[in-house]
């Protein structure tokens, strides 16, 4: 397995002495070494895909539709590996580690297909005789900074799509799952993509990044991740005229109306909160009752969530994992108890051993409480009252965040005003606040940052449009 970065086809070679211990959260021991790169292994990873962009651009659609078909099926050879790495070095647990690998895979098939749906304009004009068109271009090099939470789909997710249209990549992936990129590169080398159209460079991010905003033959940055880091990279990719695409924090809301079925309100709850023990941009961690219903929601919510397995992430009965590092716990735990300081009720949880955070409920959140503003990456659902439909709206759109959201109801209208009026880039009705698909238009709005990822759209962000007219006969001139 590689463990330096790759680049140009093939990992760099640097001394033992270099190389750093990658620590399980799990267990918070070493299991392997890697090597961070230093600023000139970015630098020559742009070099590499630079000068194999050229190459990619002109190579068949249908071909680089075979190789990102390949890439499926050696992702599905590789599964097993990359589920012991998303345990060991991502903190999934044996579930989630096992529904993200075949995800990733049938993913990419779906990019796949996208090479052949590159798709342009033909306009009509005034001038006799112009044929004016619009074409799609490839924009040459793509950079990717991806998270820790879903590294292996939300990694592809960029690749793929930027080698179907046609650009090469360099993905920075995040430091704490370095190892899951590096691993990425041999699935892809095996599905017969170039040396050069796809490099990884393990690193520190603000040093790693203030190269790819440097260097002009880096188009685009593809990022997902906090909403500080997102502003620093499209303030600082703004100063050079740079695309960015950006998927950030969120604070979704999970509606819950009167007349919504409870059980079934907990199960979405649950799932859409718990899932990787919170730590997904669209979980659900504000969740708004319906005042009629209110009491009793959280009472089997609380008792729902304290029946969920902490502990071994490799236990398939596990549902609540370790947080990716131990500054979490505490950061959590004192905002949890911030709100309860506040007049919140603690229903379950609030509390932890190492990097594990029990499932926590804490009911009555008010707007003003850091429980129901932050994003707390962790598994604490901030549960808050609502008079009223029109209520239950003003809470869920009191947020600098506007990722995701969810409305569960059976009244139609209600279901329809909330779908159109939800501050958010991504409503589901009667679902949880947690899903994708290769073929939406996946982003936020507001502070959950600009762009979108999937099918199209992503296509769209990732070429340029260029105009081009061809003139049947003679064009008559005034001069």
């Amino acid at each position: 397995m590689f463990s330096t970065p790759y680049i140009a086809g093939k990992a760099i070679d640097v001394p033992p002495s270099a190389f750093t211990d990658v620590v399980n959260p799990a267990n918070q021991m070493p299991f392997a070494r890697i090597f961070m790169a230093e600023e000139q292994h970015m630098l020559a990873a742009i070099d590499a895909a630079d000068a194999a962009k050229e190459a990619w651009s002109k190579t068949p659609p249908g071909e680089r539709e075979r190789i990102l078909f390949r890439a499926a099926d050696e992702l599905e050879k590789a599964t097993q590996e990359l589920v012991e790495l998303l345990i060991d070095e991502a903190g999934s647990t044996f579930g989630k580690a096992h529904f993200e690998v075949p995800f990733a895979a049938n993913m990419v098939r779906s990019i796949a297909g996208e090479a052949r749906r590159i798709h342009g304009d033909v306009m009509t004009s005034d001038v006799p005789g112009l044929m004016s068109i619009a074409i799609r271009r490839p924009l040459g090099v793509v950079a990717g900074i991806s998270p820790f939470n879903f590294p292996v789909v939300l990694s592809l997710k960029k690749v793929a799509f930027a080698l179907a249209a046609g650009n090469t990549f360099v993905l920075k992936p995040s430091e704490e799952t370095s190892l899951i990129g590096l691993k990425l590169a041999e699935v892809l080398e095996r599905a017969g993509v170039p040396a050069g159209v796809f490099n990884v460079v393990p690193g520190d991010g603000a040093r790693m990044a203030q190269v790819l905003y440097d260097d002009p033959r880096i188009k685009l940055i593809s990022f997902t991740g906090s909403t500080k880091v997102g502003r620093t990279i499209a303030t600082e990719c703004a100063k050079r005229g740079k695309r960015v695409v950006l998927e950030m924090g969120g604070k979704s809301p999970l509606v819950v109306l009167k007349d919504a079925d409870i059980d079934y309100s907990v199960d979405t709850a649950c799932f859409g909160l718990f899932i990787h023990q919170g730590q997904i941009c669209m979980a659900g961690s504000r969740v708004i009752v319906e005042a009629p219903i209110y009491e009793e929601f959280l009472k089997r919510f609380a008792a729902k969530a304290q029946t969920l397995k902490v502990g071994d992430p490799r236990d398939p009965h596990t549902v609540i994992g370790p947080l990716i590092r131990s500054s979490q716990c505490p950061m959590i735990d004192r905002k949890v108890k911030d709100a309860v300081a506040a007049g919140a009720r603690l229903l379950c949880g609030g509390k932890y051993e190492g990097n594990f955070y029990h499932p926590t409920v804490v009911a009555d959140v008010k707007p003003e409480m850091a429980a129901f503003r932050d994003e707390l990456f962790g598994p604490v659902a901030a549960v808050s009252k609502a008079n009223d439909a029109d209520h239950a709206l003003a809470l869920a759109n009191n947020s600098a965040y506007g990722l995701s959201s969810a409305v569960l109801t059976n009244n139609m209208q209600l279901a329809m005003k909330f779908a159109l009026e939800l501050e958010a880039g991504m409503v589901h009705l009667n679902g949880p606040t947690v899903h994708d698909e290769a073929t939406v238009p996946f982003g936020g709005v507001k502070d959950s940052g600009m762009g979108r990822e999937g099918g199209r759209w992503s296509i769209e962000e990732m070429t340029e449009v260029k105009w081009v007219t061809i003139q049947g006969g003679k064009r008559m001139y005034p001069f």
